[in-house]
């Protein structure tokens, strides 16, 4: 840093405070600090940089479930906003939700200095076991907040769930069945929740909801009982992997979507508009959860966070052609 300094004709200090990004450098002085560092190729090391400043600027995130869409673009909502923030992010995905597990990844994420944990965490085992690790060092986590500390980003399901039946029940069906996602799962409870909501307040049966695993195969699987009762002619589903497997249940049964049976999605994954019929789906922005996630843990680490902070990401209902009204079959089936 001395040679940089003197390379570039300016004090230590200001050499520091272009490392750091600290704002009040001027623009010409900011890139006469950093052609010098280019011209001596200095790189400045995260391990002296930790010593000097006391963190790492790296932060830890606990992820399950990675492959899933939902969890991998709330990860790379993490990951842009960790860059421009001037963070680093060391992710550890893990399969299993015990205690065990979630413990271990925090020390192995402590142990590489993280300065705070970011955890997607969708279960309700998963939460538990971050209470049994608390470790004193700032968290984030998505869908519940699991201790008064732990500030919490998440999708609004319930709403999004009830704009799902809603919708459907408006187009005149009598009743929308539901594919929940498993148990223990907290977004997918909440969609319940939100189904429930929505057809009591509107007098509607309700038929207990059919769970599966957010896979298409479990779509597939329980889209086949939903195919054989004629009775079924709308269908809500928790995640828009597992409507795949319905609509295909419903075609091989002979039921037409939407004429027969109308079905809606959630999440909006990429592929949902190229479907046949392309999905209506709630769509949740899961790059912005990410970069609120973000923006908490920069709360605590860099200004005075607010206890208990809850950030809820509003929904929308994406309207495609997976949708009809009720009477659209009977009058094809009349016509006929």
């Amino acid at each position: 840093m001395a040679d940089v300094a003197r390379r570039a004709g300016v004090s230590g200090q200001t050499v520091s405070r272009v490392l750091n990004d600290h704002p009040r450098v001027r623009p010409e002085t900011r890139e006469r600090v950093r052609a010098a560092m280019r011209e001596l190729g200095y790189r400045p090391t995260a391990s002296a940089r930790t010593l000097a400043s006391g963190r790492s600027r790296t932060l830890g995130v606990i992820s399950f479930d990675a492959a899933r869409f939902g969890p991998a673009a709330t990860l790379a909502g993490i990951n842009e906003a960790a860059q421009e923030a001037g963070y680093l992010v060391s992710t550890i995905a893990l399969t299993a939700a015990d205690q065990a597990a979630v413990r271990g990844a925090v020390d192995r994420l402590l142990g590489q200095g993280a300065d705070g944990i970011i955890a997607i965490a969708p279960q309700h085992s998963v939460g538990e076991a971050l209470v049994e690790a608390d470790h004193g060092r700032p968290m984030v986590t998505l869908d519940k907040s699991f201790g008064a500390r732990f500030p919490v980003v998440a999708g609004d399901s319930a709403s999004g769930a009830r704009q799902a039946t809603e919708h459907l029940l408006r187009l005149g069906h009598r009743t929308v069945r539901h594919i929940a996602g498993p148990v223990g799962w907290i977004a997918a409870e909440a969609r319940v929740d939100g189904w429930r909501a929505a057809l009591k307040d509107a007098g509607a049966e309700a038929h207990e909801p059919l769970f599966g695993d957010w896979s298409a195969d479990s779509g597939y699987d329980l889209g086949r009982r939903i195919a054989h009762d004629p009775d079924a002619t709308a269908v809500f589903v928790s995640n828009d992997q597992m409507a795949v497997g319905v609509l295909r249940a419903l075609h091989e049964a002979g039921r037409r979507v939407p004429e027969d049976v109308s079905v809606v999605g959630y999440d909006d994954i990429p592929e949902a508009a190229h479907l046949l019929p392309p999905l209506t789906t709630v769509r949740t922005d899961f790059a912005e959860i990410g970069r609120r996630c973000l923006s908490l843990m920069l709360d605590q680490l860099e200004r005075t966070p607010e206890p208990g902070v809850r950030v809820t990401i509003p929904t929308e209902l994406v309207l495609r052609e997976s949708c009809g009204h009720l009477f659209r079959g009977s009058a094809r089936q009349a016509q006929g």
